[in-house]
């Protein structure tokens, strides 16, 4: 049963507590901050890029 909740897409509160629990495990407490800092610094990146590629987008339309 818990196997088709994960394969349906469906993730409870049990399911996110083990997932928070192995990522402390595997990683600690204090390299958490740095892997969030550098997700947030990945996504922004992501989001300039994709800004700049529309406005080149919209001005080769012009």
């Amino acid at each position: 049963m818990i196997a088709s909740n994960i394969f349906l897409g469906m993730v409870g509160p049990w399911q996110i507590a083990v997932i928070v629990i192995l990522v402390l495990l595997l990683f600690g407490g204090k390299k958490i901050p740095e892997l969030m800092r550098g997700l947030g610094s990945g996504i922004k990146e992501f989001k300039d890029a994709s800004k700049e590629e529309d406005e080149e987008k919209a001005k080769d339309s012009k």
